[in-house]
């Protein structure tokens, strides 16, 4: 199958108009489009993550859609308004903010209630109020008077979110809130952030660096690079089926082997000259990246066994992590494949070893490199 690498691909069929719509909005700095005429539906309830490397533009992007800077060019609509011109304090969106802003000096309790103080919220309320969210974000009762800097840092994780939803926004953005947190800690918020998300049923947009955030939380991702996003789609779409070579090493480890074309459609190994089936067919290119996942290539109990690429070499090191293990396999003197297993599935073989891994041309993807061709050919 052969796509544009440049195009955008919509992923989820949906029906109603979007809460908010970016029509070829741009923003320059000085001659830099950090941004570059990005179009981009987000839809009510929606879980919308935007990825992309540092510089990619999504910091800028979210910046723009919260009010704290203008888009030089193109509209943003906010259900069907043009909200270019309306200041932050004014839009019925809230931001978290990955240094969480809370007021070091006022309590827990204080700074859950400061959006319903400054619209007049009678104290009864705003105390009633700030408990209710407390206890969504399972956050004790005891902890209306506590002091924010004597919260861990889990904890003022909540109390910052517990005030987002204080506003009751209709949008809810979030740039990389839980980057300084620990592992089991940022593990632990992920699922909770997706349980509020499904229990409130608001929109949150959420940026973000990190692959595994983006892949447990997002109903879709949007991959972002040079100030435009190259794929947008589920999180299932773009790990399977991703549209360049660029969002394919983005979103998760990879093994790529870049090829040129060989006699009768088959694929060679530049490096080692080795001969591989192509998923390419008669598609037009000269050079290319052939991709393979980690967990699509499989150990052969037999060299003999059948497989469409097979390769030979050893076991160079081997990795557990956690429910997975995962070797690498030195082929020739340079070349190293990571193959990915279960735990239980783990090799009974010492480093060293000799081994024959293998995959079948349904299992790997092929990007022809920009420099030739802007096609891609896929699984």
């Amino acid at each position: 199958m052969i796509v544009e690498t440049a195009a955008a691909t919509e992923s989820a069929a949906r029906t109603g108009d979007p809460i908010l719509r970016l029509k070829a909005v741009d923003k320059f700095f000085g001659d830099f489009a950090a941004v570059d005429r990005v179009s981009l539906d987000i839809h009510e309830g929606e879980f919308f993550t935007i990825v992309g490397p540092s510089g990619s533009g999504k910091t800028t992007m979210v910046r723009m859609l919260v009010g704290m800077d203008k888009p030089t060019n193109g509209d943003i609509l906010l259900r069907g308004e043009r909200i270019n011109d309306v200041p932050a304090n004014r839009r019925p969106t809230c931001m978290v903010f990955q240094s969480l802003a809370l007021f070091p000096h006022r309590t827990v309790g204080q700074n859950i209630e400061f959006p319903l103080k400054i619209r007049g919220v009678a104290p009864a309320e705003r105390k009633a109020r700030a408990l209710e969210l407390m206890a969504q974000l399972r956050l004790p009762d005891s902890y209306y008077g506590k002091g924010v800097l004597q919260c861990s840092g889990g904890e003022r994780q909540r109390v910052a979110l517990a005030r987002a939803l204080a506003f009751d926004p209709d949008i809810l953005f979030f740039d990389e809130p839980l980057s300084a947190l620990d592992y089991k800690l940022r593990k632990l918020l992920e699922k909770e952030l997706k349980d509020i998300h499904r229990e409130t049923g608001k929109t949150f947009v959420y940026i973000t660096h990190s692959l595994e955030e983006a892949m447990v939380m997002s109903d879709r991702i949007g991959v972002m690079n040079k100030g435009r996003f190259v794929q947008i789609g589920t999180p299932n779409q773009i790990y399977a089926n991703p549209v360049n070579r660029f969002v394919s090493e983005f979103m998760g480890e990879v093994n790529v082997v870049d090829v040129e074309r060989g006699a009768a459609g088959s694929l060679v190994d530049r490096l080692t000259g080795a001969a591989y089936q192509s998923p390419a067919g008669d598609s037009e290119f000269r050079e290319a990246a052939l991709v393979v996942r980690p967990e699509d290539i499989r150990f052969l109990d037999h060299p003999d066994d059948a497989a469409d690429n097979k390769l030979t070499g050893t076991i160079y090191n081997d990795y557990l992590l956690g429910s997975r293990v995962q070797y690498q396999v030195r082929v020739g003197s340079s070349q190293i494949f990571l193959v990915e297993k279960l735990r239980e599935q783990q090799l009974d073989v010492a480093r060293g070893a000799t081994v024959t891994i293998a995959w079948d041309t349904r299992q790997s993807m092929l990007f022809a490199t920009p420099s030739f061709t802007q096609s891609m050919v896929a699984r």
